[in-house]
C-alpha cells in the first residue's frame, strides 16, 4: 500500500508484520483503542441506535483479529516472560470479546424480528 494511506496507516501495517514494540501494540492498540471503541458500542447500545450496534459489532470482530495477529507477531521480539504473556492474554481477550460478540449478535437478531 503506498500514498496517503500507506504512511497513514504504517505504524498498524507494521503491527501487522510484527515490526512494531509489543508494548506499544498492547497497550495502545490492544487495550485503549478497544476501550474507546467497547465505549462506542455502549453508547450505541445505551441509545438503542440498531444500525450503529451492528456495525460496531462488524468493526469490532475486524479489529480483534487485527490485535490478535499483531500481538501475537509483535510478541516474537519481546522479552522471553512478556511475549507468551502478551499472547494469553489476547487469546482469553479474543475469546471473551467472541462471545460477546456472539451474544449481542442473538439480541439483535431478536430485535430485528422483533422480539
Amino acid at each position: 500500500m503506498t500514498g496517503f494511506l500507506g504512511a497513514f496507516f504504517a505504524p498498524e501495517i507494521r503491527a501487522w508484520y510484527g515490526a512494531e514494540p509489543l508494548w506499544k501494540v498492547f497497550w495502545v492498540y490492544g487495550v485503549l483503542v478497544s476501550s474507546f471503541l467497547i465505549a462506542v458500542g455502549a453508547l450505541a447500545v445505551y441509545r438503542n441506535q440498531i444500525a450503529q450496534q451492528q456495525i460496531m459489532l462488524i468493526c469490532f470482530a475486524a479489529y480483534t483479529v487485527w490485535i490478535l495477529v499483531s500481538v501475537w507477531r509483535c510478541a516474537d521480539g519481546a522479552h522471553p516472560f512478556w511475549g507468551p504473556v502478551a499472547r494469553w492474554l489476547t487469546v482469553t481477550w479474543a475469546g471473551n470479546t467472541i462471545l460477546t460478540i456472539l451474544f449481542l449478535q442473538l439480541d439483535l437478531a431478536a430485535r430485528y424480528l422483533g422480539h
